[in-house]
């Protein structure tokens, strides 16, 4: 299914370009509402999931509230990283939609993670459902809204890409092989709080902000590729167009904290 809102969004919200006036006033009409998904008090509507541990099990209190963010933080991780990668997941699916949030990082990082984890986090989104991820998991199959902060100094690096554990994506009119795909932002200090933004409709077309700039585009997400380990196989049906799926909230060894997360629903049937 494809959304009649589809063009007049894409060219309104993110390109900027003039729709005309009886368009404007039709959408603002039927404009959908922004929804809050962290109430800034508590968990509540979240899932955890973590590598080697049950689904819904917060190993360590990894996932906590400090401050209305959600914290990321591994100060009880008494032996180490050993390789618990984790998300936290709201309890519902979307597909059609429009999702913000902030973030800054934290100084914390263990330094048994993996070096490419230093200053980086991410936002899964199209992701299969939390109770579908086995204990020997490592990452759901989804697609991520990667973050990265300064790691050298002088050093470029870009957040808002994409990277893509047991999936695939078209950019530039091709499918890519790369597993991430540099966005065009700027390269943020670890310090700072840097507004990300999410727009997606179902299996077309994704869309990347970041500080109210777009960074990336690409089409077509589906089932595919390798870096996903030790999922159930009946599930990693590869070439299946991703419609719909979960959004969680990465935790992979560095310190991050979460706020302000907002989604807007753009789908035309509700």
């Amino acid at each position: 299914m494809r959304y009649k809102i589809l063009a007049v969004v894409t060219a309104f919200l993110i390109n900027g370009t003039s729709c005309s006036p009886t368009k404007v006033k039709s959408e603002k009409a039927a404009e959908p509402e922004w929804q809050t998904l962290f109430n800034g008090h508590d968990l509540d509507g979240w899932i955890p999931k973590i590598h080697h541990h049950e689904t819904g099990e917060n190993y360590r209190n990894t996932f906590r509230v400090k401050d209305e963010a959600i914290l990321v933080s591994y100060d009880a991780y008494d032996e180490g990283f050993d390789e618990r990668y984790g998300h936290l997941f709201y309890k519902q699916p979307f597909a059609t939609f429009h999702l913000k949030w902030e973030y800054r990082f934290t100084d914390e990082w263990l330094a048994d993670a993996p070096s490419y984890t230093y200053r980086n986090s991410g936002v899964m989104f199209h992701s299969q459902s939390p109770e579908s991820i086995l204990n020997e998991q490592d990452w759901p199959i989804s697609v991520e809204y990667q973050m990265l902060a300064e790691a050298e100094s002088g050093v470029e690096r870009p957040t808002g890409n994409m990277c893509s554990p047991g999936t695939e994506v078209y950019f530039e009119g091709e499918m890519d092989p790369r597993h991430c795909i540099n966005s065009t932002s700027a390269t943020y200090p670890w310090d700072e709080w840097v507004k990300a933004e999410l727009i997606v409709f179902e299996d077309s077309l994704v869309i990347h902000k970041v500080n109210g700039d777009t960074v990336l585009r690409y089409t077509k997400p589906q089932i595919g590729g390798g870096v996903a380990n030790g999922y159930d196989p009946a599930i990693k049906v590869d070439g299946k167009l991703l419609k719909d799926g979960y959004i969680g909230l990465q935790s992979e060894g560095q310190g991050v904290l979460f706020r302000n997360i907002q989604i807007k629903d753009l789908a035309e049937d509700r």
